[in-house]
């Protein structure tokens, strides 16, 4: 299956129509970002190759977003959407075809297509973070403080729950979600692989208590009875 393909169908009809009210807060992403935060997987997703997100930001408020699975890379471009292969280079990752070079060197990276000046952008890690999510097929994601916790929904990929700075990682199934329109709450509670999680999302500005960033929905996680709180958004 491409990579268009999963994001086209990445996205569980009723989840989304449970998020609709959601779209008009606020909320953050506090948590560090790290490599492995941007692969944490739930155990349904995880028969799928591991990848790579970048989110580029270049000269003269240009930027891209960089997805890299296997021998491909997906170059997400402001006018179209292009896979190019990997070929042999003398340092970093290059990917080329007879248009397109893009060649990753850590967290910077040089993009040349024919039409186009040579530019030379970097990465900003905490949008990949949120990109990668979203890519992995998340709709999701959810992040608090003290301690570092973060969360990812999905309608076919089920939960994953990230807590103590990423040592601790707990996996459920989706439940059906349980929705009031007049509190703009969205409940999910699951008891699973011995544990129990009630999750609820409030469509209010969530501002994370660390960075000061906005977000748009209020986060409650009880995991066993211990409280995180947070702030997150939907990818979709």
């Amino acid at each position: 299956m491409s990579l268009k393909t999963v994001i086209r169908t990445g996205v569980a009809t009723h989840f989304l129509l449970v998020l609709v009210f959601l779209l008009t807060a606020c909320s953050d992403d506090s948590d560090t970002p790290s490599a492995e935060e941007s692969t944490v997987n739930s155990s349904a997703v995880s028969a799928r190759p591991p990848g790579k997100t970048y989110v580029y930001e270049c000269p003269e408020e240009f930027g891209f977003t960089a997805r890299i699975e296997g021998e491909k890379a997906w170059l997400f471009l402001p006018s179209a959407t292009i896979s190019l292969p990997h070929v042999p280079a003398a340092s970093g990752a290059k990917y080329q075809d007879g248009a397109t070079i893009y060649w990753s060197k850590g967290e910077v990276a040089i993009l040349e297509r024919a039409d186009h000046p040579r530019v030379e952008c970097k990465n900003n890690r905490r949008k990949a973070i949120w990109e990668d999510a979203k890519l992995r097929g998340a709709d999701f994601r959810a992040t608090g403080n003290e301690p570092g916790w973060h969360l990812e929904i999905s309608g076919g990929n089920g939960i994953v729950l990230v807590t103590n700075y990423g040592s601790d990682r707990y996996t459920f199934r989706t439940p059906a979600p349980a929705s009031d329109d007049a509190s703009r709450t969205t409940r999910y509670a699951v008891n699973e692989n011995g544990h129990e999680l009630v999750i609820t999302l409030e469509g209010k500005r969530c501002t994370d208590n660390m960075s000061g960033e906005p977000f748009e929905t209020i986060v409650t996680v009880l995991l066993d009875g211990t409280r995180l709180a947070g702030c997150g958004k939907a990818l979709h």
